[in-house]
């Protein structure tokens, strides 16, 4: 009934499951807005799907969904602090060696946080420079977890285009001179 568009249907599958997706995906991310960002995305995803969808068998492909987006919220945590680990790395070796190249990438660092949205921005000085946790920034903006998620998502990926372009040059320099 639900590759033909029954809304009845999906109503009847979200009241039947979403308790039981709610709860398989809390007792791993341990917070309340992620577990429900992560169930309310599979079902996002169901009903746009739903015309080409084949289950066979509807709560075990509805727990592997709601397992998926739990991995993916955990992956996306771990990739942004990855991302500043090796910043953290790089930056330290530059700060001991060449600090003439430090301010130059200290300064392009900020240049390019300033050239973020302003509500990106906002929420990457609260994270970084505030040390909130995306569930606080949520909470302190009252937007969901996976607004912040999102626009911290798009802050780094712009950091990265720039500070990596410009960490080849900054290196290059430094090696040549």
């Amino acid at each position: 009934m639900l590759s033909q568009h029954d809304e009845l249907a999906f109503a009847e599958i979200y009241n039947r499951y979403w308790k039981l997706l709610y709860s398989s995906a809390h007792n791993i991310l341990q917070v309340k807005d992620a577990a429900q960002d992560a169930v309310q995305e599979v079902f996002i995803s169901l009903w746009r799907r739903r015309a080409d969808i084949q289950v066979d068998a509807l709560q075990p492909y509805l727990h592997q969904a709601v397992r998926f987006q739990v991995f993916k919220a955990i992956r996306a945590e771990k990739t942004d602090q990855q991302f500043f680990n090796r910043l953290a790395l790089i930056t330290q070796d530059i700060l001991f060696e060449d600090p003439m190249l430090f301010k130059e990438l200290d300064t392009l660092y900020q240049q390019l946080v300033q050239d973020l949205p302003p509500d990106e921005q906002e929420i990457f000085r609260l994270h970084r420079d505030s040390g909130l946790t995306y569930k606080q920034i949520a909470e302190q903006k009252n937007i969901s977890i996976k607004t912040v998620e999102k626009k911290m998502s798009r802050s780094l990926r712009e950091l990265r285009f720039g500070l990596d372009d410009a960490l080849v040059v900054l290196i290059t320099i430094h090696l040549l001179s």
